[in-house]
């Protein structure tokens, strides 16, 4: 391992402070050395919560650690139809956008830790990378430096986070890929899909047994790549599947909440099956997925201080939790429900909110409360998100929200019983309307700096002024004939 670590030693990376630990990625490097591994995928997580990055040889890794992986900068400059919504060619933009003028590279730091043998692909691996400048300074929001500020600032109070996943998504079976000519673009037409099973049969064991095949192929991969999989579930709508997961630290379920949705997408394509994490589907007898997080704060004891010592009671950091969840609902609905389609869920009657409030165990709220005395797993849970949410912006934002009530002593109101009859807040109806809340807020300025807030304006408002331009059936239904 000494020759590795001459090599990392004398690299770029270790010279600028860029490489996290030296001997981790030593002996990575003497693993992959003596494995059968031919290709190792290094890639990074972009500003939507989707994979991006270069596949290499595997004898060319220790390059990586060495130096780094140089990939133009525009990756992070793109919107959800891979169109790059910002000005690279005018020569003037200040900051660290300046830095990626003219399509300019930026660099990919690798993490050894997060390094995985893909076990549908068993010859290939993932590695992760954090993006940073050309010069190494670090991108305001480049996703995993986002939640590590968050996490920072949380750990300043004597706290950390403890999460939960809860995640729905659909998998169908595929009929035909869109692969004509016309039908490729910005982006490209979808595929044609049909149900692997009816619906509406919510936790149907014989729905279950039909569905098992597909449930078992994702369960085995996923714990593969040591992912700690608690419950495989028929959901609510046809082909409408949810997993869980154990709680696990922010970063860490963040990170595989990345593995867990590319490695759904990447199974399924290689059965001939399309699964999608889109909130709701165009197609016809659809139920929207969500994303619902878990959270229960934990002190430098390791004591989870949401557990109350009476019933009905909240604990003090519980209550300004809930309060800063609450407070800050609306400005976070961008990063929590970061597309069009998201905020098709939001219906009254449906299992999801549409209000921003809390309820003790009350699914129709947007934060159901799970609080008992002596319950070690007393716990909120945010109901609030889509799947396609990038879990890095979701997970930061509820931090910061929680950070803010904590700081600021805030108190929960009154918990409902009624979520969808009653006077409070409603949660922004559309996409404009979160960027507009984003906008007028304090709390990611103030937390994450301008860079960060006027990136995801941009990012967000060139989405939805495609949207916008776009004639929709709805329209054409409406007004072609009688007009």
């Amino acid at each position: 391992m000494s020759s590795h670590l001459e090599m990392l030693k004398s690299g770029r990376l270790m010279r600028d402070g860029l490489l996290k630990d030296c001997d981790a990625a030593a002996e990575l490097l003497e693993k992959v050395e003596a494995s059968d591994l031919e290709t190792v995928r290094v890639v990074f997580a972009d500003q939507h919560g989707l994979l991006r990055g270069k596949t290499i040889a595997a004898e060319a890794l220790g390059s990586i650690f060495r130096s780094g992986l140089n990939l133009p900068g525009t990756l992070m400059l793109k919107d959800t139809a891979n169109r790059t919504v910002f000005p690279i060619w005018d020569g003037r933009t200040p900051g660290v956008m300046e830095t990626m003028s003219g399509a300019g590279d930026m660099l990919l730091v690798p993490d050894a830790t997060t390094f995985r043998t893909l076990p549908w692909s068993p010859h290939s691996a993932w590695l992760f990378c954090d993006p940073v400048t050309r010069d190494g300074k670090t991108l305001p929001f480049a996703p995993r430096h986002v939640l590590q500020r968050a996490i920072d600032r949380l750990a300043g109070l004597g706290y950390s986070l403890t999460v939960g996943l809860e995640v729905e998504f659909h998998v169908f079976d595929l009929k035909e890929r869109a692969l004509e000519h016309n039908e490729a673009g910005l982006p490209g037409m979808p595929p044609q899909t049909r149900l692997l099973d009816q619906g509406y049969q919510y936790l149907s064991d014989q729905n279950y047994d039909r569905l098992e095949p597909v449930m078992d192929r994702l369960r085995r991969h996923a714990r593969a790549l040591g992912l700690v999989v608690r419950s495989t579930e028929v959901e609510m709508g046809p082909s409408q599947f949810e997993f869980t997961f154990d709680p696990a630290g922010a970063m860490e379920h963040a990170d595989n909440m990345i593995m867990f949705r590319a490695m759904v997408k990447e199974v399924c394509a290689r059965q001939g099956l399309h699964a999608t994490f889109m909130c709701r589907p165009k197609v016809d007898n659809t139920a929207s997925s969500g994303w619902h997080l878990h959270q229960s704060l934990v002190d430098a004891g390791g004591n989870n201080v949401f557990i109350p010592e009476a019933a009905g009671t909240l604990t003090p950091q519980a209550s300004a939790w809930i309060g800063g969840l609450l407070r800050h609902a609306a400005e976070s609905c961008v990063l929590t429900t970061p597309t069009v389609n998201g905020y098709k869920r939001y219906q009254p009657f449906a299992l999801a909110p549409d209000r921003i409030e809390w309820g003790n165990d009350n699914r129709g709220a947007m934060i159901r409360a799970l609080i008992t005395p002596g319950d070690g797993a007393s716990r909120i849970e945010n109901r609030v998100a889509e799947p396609a949410a990038n879990p890095y912006f979701y997970i930061a934002s509820q931090i910061l929200s929680g950070v803010a009530g904590l700081e600021g002593n805030l108190e929960a109101p009154e918990p409902v019983e009624t979520p969808y009859e009653n006077a409070e807040r409603s949660l922004p109806p559309s996409l404009i309307a979160a960027i507009a809340a984003f906008e007028a807020g304090e709390l990611f300025q103030a937390a994450l700096g301008t860079d960060f807030t006027e990136y995801i304006s941009v990012l967000k408002r060139a989405e939805w002024k495609r949207y916008l331009a776009t004639v929709s059936e709805w329209e054409q239904q409406e007004y072609f004939s009688i007009f």
